[in-house]
């Protein structure tokens, strides 16, 4: 068992605790002051700060900040100068009872690895346009019918077998396969129509699954990366929408695939007539033209081969490249959402995925510095998020898995048999807060502010559903959505109270009549939203737990001019009042503190927030500046 003192130890990779020079981001030659908090009493002899500079150990002595200005806690500080792209650090704690090593996993007595060093990245364009955003994400075909005349009509096209079919807005989906070539009508002049309904529950900037032509309502199967589809109102609407959210100060990511495209692209039909066309190359065939790579073995996928220095030129490296196009005038697109970008470059021998990363990324910051370049990925993306490839990944393992895991139960999925593999025992507290903390340990804090949190997506069910209906549970994962580091995003509906229990019925069509939506669902979204936008805390501000129960969490938001704590409660039933330990998180007796949703008052005594009693659902309190 560690002395408790230890636990008051804390650094992360926010503001308060990495000063910097009052610049954006971190240039090579800058200086920067690294502070770290302790308690007042412990017994700490030393703190050195352990960087490695070009391969060798090195230690720098932190001394105590001359104007503390908080009799709860005690800051230690050095100045560093940074000489590298990446610099990783961690602390050397020596105390009474022994040395002790700090990284971003955590308190350990171990000497760890470098792996979980805290890191500063030097010459990173981070999209700062990002950080106080909040996301929407919109599945075209689903969302509105803003111009009737460019639906698809019944019998327009054959595809895989299935005939396109016109429904009503609304009208239940046929069973796959024939839902994939089901259309309601949704386009971008629909979306450009509903500005005013985003910009009233609050969000400010928009992502669109794919848009460009293909034959499935989904668009993953592209046929043109050069074209809006045109049931979509081509490449004029999305001019328009553009302008529209210029409007709005709205920004906006499309979805691209550069994995794989459609069977119908004219790349794949002509190199399936011909195995000499120069497309040949941009595709594996083990036995032209029948035998050929796919993505996950669905044949109306072929998979792109990066092999192929000319596919490399036509996808991003060259100046009209599909990644760059989009991002010109007149379309200038604010960023990328990747599909499948931990497949992307990668099959068998041929593990191409850093080099063509990187390419991308240089591609994508030529064009515009500050687009936001996101990839998909269910799994570990870590190795994809130091500095060097993507700025950010869909957070499904680093935070809605968890979440949904401890909300309802631990369940494993794939593609393949057995589909689903699930505990029926409840996760614990201590394996979410486990989590969380391993994929925060992962990657520089630059990039965990601005990872994609989501509670779910065109290809999940539903919150609603995964929670069982329980609408306090619902509101606990909101509220952590909100109030967890990295970027929200809304999937559409769900603040309507939209349900769904797979990926197709996700699909749904968006319901505008008002008289079926959760009128306080929508206005619990509406406050967190402005909570979020409006407070320095959640954006910009440290994380730290300060409470872990069987089935109740707390963790401190914290910059030097606010502190916001976060208490969760998944049931079943209330946490009885009782009061909680913020001495840890460096706050004085006699803070006060008031609670988002109810307006009630507390003051810190003797290092504890006497709470009231907690019912399942959250509870956000903020500190009152006197």
């Amino acid at each position: 068992m560690n002395p408790a003192y230890l636990s008051s130890i804390h650094h992360d990779g926010s503001g308060r605790y990495v000063r910097t020079q009052g610049k954006e981001g971190l240039r090579i030659g800058d200086e920067v002051i690294l502070r770290l908090r302790t308690s007042v009493e412990g017994p700490i002899e030393q703190l050195l700060v352990r960087t490695c500079p070009d391969g060798e150990q090195f230690f720098t002595e932190m001394k105590p900040a001359s104007a503390q200005g908080n009799s709860a806690c005690r800051w230690w500080e050095v100045t560093l100068r940074i000489n590298m792209p990446v610099t990783a650090y961690r602390f050397l704690v020596f105390t009474s009872h022994g040395a002790w090593w700090y990284n971003g996993a955590g308190i350990q007595r171990h000497v760890p690895t470098d792996a979980n060093d805290f890191r500063l990245l030097a010459n990173y364009d981070a999209p700062v346009w990002v950080w106080d955003s909040v996301f929407y994400q919109i599945f075209p075909d689903r969302f509105a019918d803003g111009d009737p005349a460019s639906n698809v009509r019944d019998g327009e096209f054959d595809y895989r077998g299935q005939t396109s079919k016109t429904k009503r807005w609304g009208e239940p989906q046929s069973p796959w396969p024939q839902a994939m070539v089901e259309f309601y009508g949704g386009d971008l002049p629909g979306v450009e129509g509903h500005l005013d309904y985003l910009t009233d529950l609050g969000v400010n900037a928009i992502y669109l699954n794919p848009i460009f032509t293909a034959l499935s309502n989904h668009r993953y199967d592209v046929m043109d990366y050069e074209n809006v589809d045109s049931h979509l109102g081509g490449n004029a609407a999305l001019e328009s929408l553009r302008r529209a959210l210029t409007e709005r100060d709205m920004r906006f990511i499309l979805d691209i695939v550069p994995n794989h495209c459609g069977m119908m692209h004219p790349w794949f039909q002509t190199a399936l007539a011909d195995p000499g066309a120069p497309s040949a190359e941009y595709f594996t065939f083990r036995r032209h033209p029948h035998e050929y790579e796919s993505w996950l073995g669905v044949r109306s996928l072929p998979k792109l081969n990066y092999r192929s220095q000319a596919l490399r030129e036509a996808i991003y490296s060259g100046p009209d490249s599909v990644f760059r196009r989009w991002l010109k005038k007149p379309y200038s697109i604010d960023g990328w959402r990747v599909d499948v970008a931990n497949m992307l470059a990668r099959h068998g021998k041929d593990q191409l995925e850093a080099e063509v990363w990187t390419g991308i990324r240089q591609a994508v910051k030529t064009e515009n510095p500050q687009a936001y370049l996101l990839g998909e990925n269910f799994f570990d993306s870590t190795s994809q998020l130091q500095g060097d490839q993507l700025d950010a990944a869909m957070n499904y393992a680093g935070f809605t898995n968890p979440v949904l895991y401890w909300l309802d139960r631990f369940q494993v999925n794939q593609h393949g048999e057995p589909r689903r593999v699930e505990s029926k025992l409840p996760w614990s507290t201590e394996a979410l807060i486990e989590t969380w903390q391993a994929f925060h340990a992962s990657i520089p804090w630059i990039i965990a502010r601005q990872q994609f949190n989501l509670l779910g997506s065109h290809d999940t069910p539903r919150i609603d559903h995964i929670v069982h209906g329980d609408k306090a549970r619902n509101r606990l994962a909101i509220g952590l959505l909100f109030s967890y580091v990295g970027v929200p995003c809304i999937y559409y509906g769900d603040e309507i109270g939209m349900t769904a229990k797979d990926s197709l019925e996700a699909r749904n069509c968006m319901i505008w009549d008002s008289k079926e939506w959760d009128h306080d669902l929508r206005s619990f979204y509406q406050q967190l939203i402005r909570l979020r936008r409006s407070s320095r805390a959640l954006t910009d501000g440290g994380f730290q737990i300060l409470l872990l129960e069987e089935n109740v969490l707390a963790f401190l938001r914290d910059t030097d001019e606010e502190q916001i704590l976060v208490i969760g409660n998944r049931g079943p039933g209330e946490r009885p009042a009782k009061e909680v330990s913020v001495r840890d998180g460096g706050i004085p007796d006699g803070s006060l503190f008031t609670e988002f949703f109810t307006g009630q008052t507390l003051t810190v005594q003797n290092g504890y927030l006497p709470l009231p009693a907690v019912p399942v659902g959250i509870q956000i309190w903020q500190s009152v500046v006197r």
